[in-house]
Protein backbone atom coordinates (compact mmCIF):
# COMPACT_ATOMS: atom_id res chain seq x y z
CA UNK A 1 0.00 0.00 0.00
CA UNK A 2 2.79 2.40 0.89
CA UNK A 3 4.48 1.71 -2.45
CA UNK A 4 1.26 2.50 -4.32
CA UNK A 5 0.87 5.76 -2.42
CA UNK A 6 4.47 6.67 -3.24
CA UNK A 7 4.10 6.20 -6.97
CA UNK A 8 0.64 7.75 -7.11
CA UNK A 9 1.92 10.81 -5.27
CA UNK A 10 4.90 11.23 -7.60
CA UNK A 11 2.63 11.14 -10.62
CA UNK A 12 0.15 13.64 -9.24
CA UNK A 13 2.80 16.30 -8.65
CA UNK A 14 3.72 16.58 -12.29
CA UNK A 15 7.05 14.84 -11.86
CA UNK A 16 9.06 15.87 -14.90
CA UNK A 17 12.66 16.02 -13.78
CA UNK A 18 15.74 17.03 -15.72
CA UNK A 19 17.78 14.17 -17.32
CA UNK A 20 20.56 14.52 -14.75
CA UNK A 21 18.26 14.45 -11.72
CA UNK A 22 16.07 11.82 -13.35
CA UNK A 23 19.07 9.54 -13.90
CA UNK A 24 20.15 9.92 -10.27
CA UNK A 25 16.67 9.08 -9.03
CA UNK A 26 16.45 6.03 -11.32
CA UNK A 27 19.75 4.76 -9.91
CA UNK A 28 18.45 5.30 -6.38
CA UNK A 29 15.22 3.43 -7.15
CA UNK A 30 17.17 0.51 -8.67
CA UNK A 31 19.44 0.37 -5.61
CA UNK A 32 16.44 0.31 -3.26
CA UNK A 33 14.80 -2.44 -5.33
CA UNK A 34 17.95 -4.55 -5.18
CA UNK A 35 18.11 -4.11 -1.41
CA UNK A 36 14.42 -5.01 -1.11
CA UNK A 37 14.91 -8.20 -3.16
CA UNK A 38 17.66 -9.27 -0.78
CA UNK A 39 15.62 -8.65 2.37
CA UNK A 40 14.37 -12.25 2.75
CA UNK A 41 17.99 -13.42 2.68
CA UNK A 42 19.39 -10.68 4.86
CA UNK A 43 16.72 -10.86 7.56
CA UNK A 44 17.57 -14.48 8.30
CA UNK A 45 17.67 -16.13 11.71
CA UNK A 46 21.25 -16.12 13.04
CA UNK A 47 23.06 -17.92 15.83
CA UNK A 48 22.45 -15.84 18.95
CA UNK A 49 25.07 -17.50 21.13
CA UNK A 50 27.66 -14.84 20.29
CA UNK A 51 25.28 -11.93 20.78
CA UNK A 52 24.98 -9.81 23.90
CA UNK A 53 21.77 -9.80 25.94
CA UNK A 54 20.97 -6.32 24.61
CA UNK A 55 21.37 -7.50 21.02
CA UNK A 56 19.15 -10.52 21.65
CA UNK A 57 16.50 -8.24 23.16
CA UNK A 58 16.72 -6.00 20.11
CA UNK A 59 16.31 -8.92 17.70
CA UNK A 60 13.06 -9.90 19.43
CA UNK A 61 11.54 -6.78 17.87
CA UNK A 62 9.90 -7.21 14.43
CA UNK A 63 12.28 -6.83 11.48
CA UNK A 64 9.63 -4.74 9.68
CA UNK A 65 7.68 -2.20 11.72
CA UNK A 66 6.55 1.38 12.27
CA UNK A 67 9.45 3.85 12.29
CA UNK A 68 8.36 7.43 12.98
CA UNK A 69 4.80 8.35 13.95
CA UNK A 70 2.12 7.30 11.48
CA UNK A 71 -0.84 9.66 11.65
CA UNK A 72 -3.84 11.10 9.82
CA UNK A 73 -4.82 14.56 11.10
CA UNK A 74 -7.02 17.46 10.12
CA UNK A 75 -7.07 21.03 11.39
CA UNK A 76 -6.61 24.71 10.72
CA UNK A 77 -4.62 27.78 11.70
CA UNK A 78 -5.10 29.33 15.14
CA UNK A 79 -4.54 32.86 13.83
CA UNK A 80 -7.71 33.11 11.70
CA UNK A 81 -11.18 31.61 11.53
CA UNK A 82 -11.10 28.18 9.84
CA UNK A 83 -12.04 28.11 6.17
CA UNK A 84 -11.32 25.97 3.12
CA UNK A 85 -8.14 27.92 2.32
CA UNK A 86 -6.40 27.60 5.70
CA UNK A 87 -7.58 24.10 6.69
CA UNK A 88 -6.16 20.79 5.49
CA UNK A 89 -5.35 17.15 6.16
CA UNK A 90 -1.80 16.23 7.13
CA UNK A 91 -0.74 12.60 7.20
CA UNK A 92 2.49 10.68 7.57
CA UNK A 93 3.45 7.12 6.65
CA UNK A 94 6.72 5.76 8.07
CA UNK A 95 8.20 2.27 8.29
CA UNK A 96 11.60 0.61 8.64
CA UNK A 97 13.18 -2.70 7.74
CA UNK A 98 16.07 -4.33 9.58
CA UNK A 99 18.42 -5.51 6.83
CA UNK A 100 20.65 -7.99 8.67
CA UNK A 101 20.07 -9.75 11.97
CA UNK A 102 23.70 -9.67 12.99
CA UNK A 103 25.91 -6.69 13.96
CA UNK A 104 28.20 -5.69 11.09
CA UNK A 105 30.18 -2.67 12.31
CA UNK A 106 30.90 -1.45 15.85
CA UNK A 107 28.09 -3.70 17.15
CA UNK A 108 25.52 -1.94 14.94
CA UNK A 109 22.73 -3.29 12.71
CA UNK A 110 21.89 -1.93 9.21
CA UNK A 111 18.37 -0.76 8.48
CA UNK A 112 16.37 0.94 5.73
CA UNK A 113 13.50 3.35 6.41
CA UNK A 114 11.00 5.36 4.38
CA UNK A 115 8.87 8.29 5.56
CA UNK A 116 6.31 10.20 3.51
CA UNK A 117 4.59 13.34 4.82
CA UNK A 118 1.66 14.80 2.86
CA UNK A 119 -0.45 17.96 2.98
CA UNK A 120 -3.87 17.56 1.39
CA UNK A 121 -6.12 20.56 0.67
CA UNK A 122 -9.16 18.34 0.94
CA UNK A 123 -11.58 21.17 1.72
CA UNK A 124 -10.97 22.96 -1.58
CA UNK A 125 -13.24 22.13 -4.50
CA UNK A 126 -10.70 20.08 -6.50
CA UNK A 127 -9.09 18.58 -3.36
CA UNK A 128 -5.46 18.89 -4.53
CA UNK A 129 -2.35 17.74 -2.71
CA UNK A 130 -0.45 20.90 -1.77
CA UNK A 131 2.83 19.10 -1.00
CA UNK A 132 4.33 15.65 -0.47
CA UNK A 133 7.76 15.14 1.08
CA UNK A 134 9.74 11.91 0.63
CA UNK A 135 12.44 10.79 3.08
CA UNK A 136 14.27 7.48 2.38
CA UNK A 137 17.10 6.58 4.77
CA UNK A 138 19.85 3.99 5.10
CA UNK A 139 21.35 3.74 8.57
CA UNK A 140 23.28 1.84 11.22
CA UNK A 141 21.86 1.37 14.70
CA UNK A 142 23.56 0.28 17.90
CA UNK A 143 21.25 -0.72 20.77
CA UNK A 144 22.21 -0.54 24.42
CA UNK A 145 20.33 -0.85 27.71
CA UNK A 146 20.14 1.28 30.79
CA UNK A 147 18.03 0.63 33.88
CA UNK A 148 14.97 2.20 32.26
CA UNK A 149 14.88 0.46 28.88
CA UNK A 150 16.48 -0.02 25.47
CA UNK A 151 18.33 2.93 23.92
CA UNK A 152 19.99 3.56 20.57
CA UNK A 153 22.88 5.31 18.87
CA UNK A 154 22.37 5.80 15.12
CA UNK A 155 24.25 6.99 12.05
CA UNK A 156 22.40 7.37 8.75
CA UNK A 157 22.40 8.76 5.22
CA UNK A 158 19.14 10.57 4.43
CA UNK A 159 17.56 12.16 1.38
CA UNK A 160 14.52 14.42 1.60
CA UNK A 161 12.74 16.04 -1.33
CA UNK A 162 9.33 16.92 -2.71
CA UNK A 163 9.80 15.13 -6.04
CA UNK A 164 9.19 18.25 -8.11
CA UNK A 165 11.18 20.06 -10.79
CA UNK A 166 12.25 23.56 -11.77
CA UNK A 167 11.44 26.40 -9.35
CA UNK A 168 9.24 24.06 -7.28
CA UNK A 169 12.06 21.61 -6.54
CA UNK A 170 13.07 21.31 -2.88
CA UNK A 171 15.62 18.76 -1.74
CA UNK A 172 18.54 18.13 0.56
CA UNK A 173 20.73 15.31 1.82
CA UNK A 174 22.30 14.80 5.21
CA UNK A 175 24.53 12.51 7.21
CA UNK A 176 22.76 12.21 10.56
CA UNK A 177 23.86 11.07 14.00
CA UNK A 178 21.34 10.30 16.72
CA UNK A 179 21.26 9.50 20.43
CA UNK A 180 17.94 8.17 21.72
CA UNK A 181 17.66 7.28 25.39
CA UNK A 182 15.41 6.85 28.42
CA UNK A 183 16.18 9.51 31.04
CA UNK A 184 13.64 8.07 33.47
CA UNK A 185 11.01 5.34 33.29
CA UNK A 186 8.59 7.89 31.80
CA UNK A 187 10.84 10.35 29.95
CA UNK A 188 12.67 9.73 26.67
CA UNK A 189 15.18 12.04 24.94
CA UNK A 190 16.08 12.06 21.25
CA UNK A 191 18.99 14.21 20.03
CA UNK A 192 19.79 14.36 16.29
CA UNK A 193 22.65 16.22 14.61
CA UNK A 194 23.37 16.27 10.89
CA UNK A 195 25.85 17.33 8.23
CA UNK A 196 23.84 18.64 5.26
CA UNK A 197 24.93 18.54 1.62
CA UNK A 198 23.40 18.75 -1.86
CA UNK A 199 20.94 21.52 -1.03
CA UNK A 200 22.41 24.73 -2.49
CA UNK A 201 21.00 24.37 -6.03
CA UNK A 202 17.33 24.06 -5.02
CA UNK A 203 17.19 25.92 -1.71
CA UNK A 204 20.47 27.67 -0.74
CA UNK A 205 19.02 29.25 2.43
CA UNK A 206 17.39 26.05 3.72
CA UNK A 207 19.66 25.80 6.76
CA UNK A 208 18.42 29.19 7.99
CA UNK A 209 15.20 27.29 8.79
CA UNK A 210 16.24 23.61 9.19
CA UNK A 211 19.49 24.12 11.09
CA UNK A 212 21.92 21.35 12.03
CA UNK A 213 19.85 19.25 14.40
CA UNK A 214 16.79 18.81 16.59
CA UNK A 215 15.83 17.80 20.13
CA UNK A 216 12.75 15.75 21.04
CA UNK A 217 11.25 14.72 24.38
CA UNK A 218 8.51 12.17 24.99
CA UNK A 219 6.81 11.86 28.39
CA UNK A 220 4.29 9.36 29.70
CA UNK A 221 1.79 11.48 31.62
CA UNK A 222 -0.32 8.72 33.13
CA UNK A 223 -0.43 4.92 33.22
CA UNK A 224 0.38 4.07 29.57
CA UNK A 225 -2.64 6.14 28.54
CA UNK A 226 -1.67 9.80 28.18
CA UNK A 227 1.54 10.92 26.43
CA UNK A 228 3.12 14.26 25.54
CA UNK A 229 5.82 14.93 22.94
CA UNK A 230 7.71 18.05 21.93
CA UNK A 231 10.25 18.60 19.14
CA UNK A 232 12.42 21.68 18.72
CA UNK A 233 14.51 22.63 15.68
CA UNK A 234 16.50 25.88 15.27
CA UNK A 235 17.91 27.51 12.12
CA UNK A 236 21.60 28.37 11.78
CA UNK A 237 21.23 32.13 12.37
CA UNK A 238 20.77 34.34 15.45
CA UNK A 239 16.99 34.64 15.11
CA UNK A 240 13.91 32.59 16.00
CA UNK A 241 13.55 30.82 12.66
CA UNK A 242 12.97 27.15 13.28
CA UNK A 243 9.97 25.35 14.72
CA UNK A 244 8.34 23.79 17.77
CA UNK A 245 5.94 20.89 17.44
CA UNK A 246 3.93 19.65 20.42
CA UNK A 247 1.68 16.59 20.67
CA UNK A 248 -0.67 15.15 23.27
CA UNK A 249 -2.00 11.64 22.64
CA UNK A 250 -4.41 9.24 24.35
CA UNK A 251 -4.24 5.48 23.84
CA UNK A 252 -7.61 4.12 22.80
CA UNK A 253 -7.19 0.52 24.00
CA UNK A 254 -4.90 -1.07 26.57
CA UNK A 255 -3.12 -3.46 24.20
CA UNK A 256 -3.18 -1.42 20.98
CA UNK A 257 -0.92 1.13 19.34
CA UNK A 258 -3.81 3.39 18.30
CA UNK A 259 -4.11 6.88 19.77
CA UNK A 260 -6.16 10.03 19.42
CA UNK A 261 -3.66 12.86 18.99
CA UNK A 262 -3.77 16.65 19.16
CA UNK A 263 -0.79 18.25 17.37
CA UNK A 264 0.35 21.88 17.38
CA UNK A 265 2.97 23.24 14.97
CA UNK A 266 4.53 26.71 15.30
CA UNK A 267 7.33 27.94 13.05
CA UNK A 268 8.91 27.36 9.65
CA UNK A 269 9.61 24.43 7.30
CA UNK A 270 6.57 22.31 8.07
CA UNK A 271 6.70 21.42 4.37
CA UNK A 272 9.65 21.77 2.00
CA UNK A 273 7.81 23.80 -0.63
CA UNK A 274 7.05 26.59 1.88
CA UNK A 275 10.03 26.25 4.23
CA UNK A 276 10.39 30.06 4.32
CA UNK A 277 6.76 30.56 5.41
CA UNK A 278 5.77 30.65 9.08
CA UNK A 279 2.79 28.48 10.01
CA UNK A 280 0.76 28.05 13.18
CA UNK A 281 -1.49 25.00 12.90
CA UNK A 282 -3.52 22.83 15.27
CA UNK A 283 -4.70 19.41 14.06
CA UNK A 284 -6.39 16.37 15.57
CA UNK A 285 -6.71 12.80 14.40
CA UNK A 286 -5.50 9.19 14.61
CA UNK A 287 -1.92 8.23 15.56
CA UNK A 288 -0.20 4.84 15.20
CA UNK A 289 3.11 4.32 16.96
CA UNK A 290 5.11 1.62 18.79
CA UNK A 291 3.93 1.01 22.33
CA UNK A 292 7.33 0.94 24.03
CA UNK A 293 9.78 3.05 22.10
CA UNK A 294 8.99 6.20 20.12
CA UNK A 295 12.24 6.44 18.15
CA UNK A 296 12.80 2.98 16.67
Amino acid sequence: MADNIFWYSMGNQGYNDSPKKGSMRIKLIIALLLVTLKLPLLAQVVDSTNLTETQRDFLRLPAFSIYKDNYFLTGSTVEHSPNKDNSDIKYQISFRQLLYRKPIFLKSFPYLSYTQKSFWDVYKSSKPFAEINFNPTFGLLRPYNNKYGMNYITASLEHESNGRDSIFSRSWNRISFGWHTYLTQKLQLSLDLWIPFGYKDDNPDLLHYEGFGQVSLSYMIKDDKWFADITFRKGDQWNWKGYVQGQVSYRLFAKSNEYIMLQWYEGYAESLIEYQRRTDMVRIGLLLRPNKNVFF
